[in-house]
């Protein structure tokens, strides 16, 4: 929160200092522009209270609401000066993580009645991991590994690395199974992206597959091909390039786990606004 403020008024609010009085008070909603899932509610109130603590917010909804168009989400109460500094930064955060929150709510709904886990990707913005997560969760998703240090994955420059080396990626995969984290076990997950890769990947034994930008078709053969050698101890995981459309085709070939980039590096945030009392 420091670190918006610094950035968009590191001097003040020089506009309302100069044409609010300082003993001028308000009110305003935070209200719906278009239908959507709320996320981020505390940070937006969290804004206002970090510039002056006296400024109140009342929440009309809790994050995970799906809430519709004109729907009244919050009232805000105080010092006018603080409110209008603190305003953009507050809807900043609240719209982009109520976006992040709808989109994953509209993949989750495309799958509904499977028994498909809807996760995010590390494809977040920098510094905003946290609250993208949060917000994914929101949305009914599911996170995925934080970063770097808490689980393995083999990707395809990791494998084009292997063969380079000539080190067989099955024992690759074996030696990432003794990798301990805090003296716990990690989970090893290994891309491929076609189905000539799966039978070296399958020998080694790994947590999870993850097929990476398979077409539907493709995803069907290779989760019927993998189910064929070891059943369901391997989790199948699909990702790439992930559309509605694509998903609900996608749901039916018995994958497990449906992992979505955009939902954090391209959404749009949800249409809200701060309209003042009269």
């Amino acid at each position: 929160m420091r670190r918006a403020f610094e950035e968009d008024s590191p001097h003040g609010d020089i506009t309302s200092e100069h044409v609010i009085p300082a003993h001028f008070t308000g009110e305003a909603d935070l209200v719906a522009r278009e239908d959507g899932v709320l996320s981020g509610i505390d940070i937006f109130a969290a804004a206002f209270s970090f510039i002056d603590t006296q400024v109140k917010v009342e929440q009309y909804a809790a994050d995970g609401h799906h809430f519709q168009a004109g729907e009244r989400l919050a009232k805000v109460s105080g010092s006018m000066r603080a409110i209008l500094r603190s305003e953009r930064i507050a809807l900043n955060f609240v719209q982009h993580m109520s976006g992040i929150a709808t989109a994953t709510a509209s993949f989750v709904h495309e799958v509904q009645g499977k028994l498909i886990a809807i996760k995010d990707t590390r494809k977040t913005l920098p510094g905003l991991r946290a609250v993208q997560r949060y917000a994914v969760v929101c949305g009914g998703g599911v996170n995925h590994r934080d970063g770097l240090s808490d689980a393995v994955m083999m990707k395809d420059n990791h494998l084009a690395a292997l063969r380079a080396a000539g080190i067989p990626i099955a024992r690759a995969i074996e030696e990432a199974r003794s990798i301990r984290v805090d003296g716990k076990p990690v989970s090893v997950e290994v891309e491929v992206d076609d189905l000539g890769q799966i039978d070296e990947v399958i020998e080694g034994k790994p947590d999870v597959i993850m097929l990476d930008n398979f077409s539907p078709e493709d995803t069907v053969r290779a989760v019927e091909h993998i189910r064929r050698i070891n059943q369901h101890q391997t989790e199948i995981e699909a990702s790439g390039n992930m559309t509605l459309e694509k998903v609900r085709s996608i749901a039916d070939s018995g994958i497990d786990t449906i992992s979505i980039g955009s939902l954090t590096h391209s959404v749009i945030g949800v249409d809200l606004g701060l309209d003042w009392a009269q």
